[in-house]
């Protein structure tokens, strides 16, 4: 596998091992764990957006995306506040 993906972090395991979740358009395609000390400084939580660079099924470059990061978890929060409210309705 060789190109550039939008990769995030879905979880950390142990402290040790992130497992980054590879998108193409918007669907992921493929999983890789790498070692956590490997992410860039900024991204060591989950829910970080990295573009990943693999050659020959192998990670040469990550690089964190802050921006995209930022978007990801705004659009999170609403669709949680939107079902919340969806929620709530009912409860009345």
């Amino acid at each position: 596998m060789d190109g550039t993906y939008t990769g995030v972090v879905d979880r950390i395991v142990d402290g040790e091992t992130a497992v980054i979740l590879l998108e193409e358009d918007d669907q992921v395609i493929d999983q890789l764990d790498v070692a956590a000390g490997r992410l860039p400084e900024p991204v060591q939580t989950d829910g970080g957006v990295l573009s990943v660079t693999l050659e020959d099924d192998e990670v040469v470059s990550m690089v964190y995306r802050p921006e995209k990061t930022r978007a990801r978890r705004e659009s999170a929060r609403e669709k949680l506040d939107r079902l919340s409210e969806r929620l709530s309705d009912r409860e009345e």
